[in-house]
């Protein structure tokens, strides 16, 4: 062991005390055992760190008229439109 290392003891021991994952099996009702991700509360084979990238990274990207930016555009613009249509009448 080189100086400096920590002791395998005890990172076995931290890896041990590390928080679990709260998923559940379907058919048996009992919980996933594996460590939980830093900062998640399930463990990488159920659902941390997971997911598509967003917008234009993604695969299935096209044109980006379904974006979360372009519906909110599409929402002021109808409010604006009903608020207008409200002071002429």
């Amino acid at each position: 062991m080189k100086k400096g290392d920590a002791n395998p003891i005890h990172r076995l021991a931290a890896a041990r005390a590390a928080p679990r994952c709260t998923a559940r099996a379907k058919r048996t009702r009992l919980p996933c055992r594996a460590p939980a991700v830093r900062g998640w509360c399930v463990c990488r084979m159920h659902g941390a760190r997971g997911g598509a990238p967003r917008g234009a990274a993604h695969g299935n990207y096209r044109h980006g008229g379904r974006t979360k930016e372009a519906v909110e555009a599409r929402k002021m613009v109808n409010a604006l439109v009903r608020l207008v249509r409200e002071t002429i009448e």
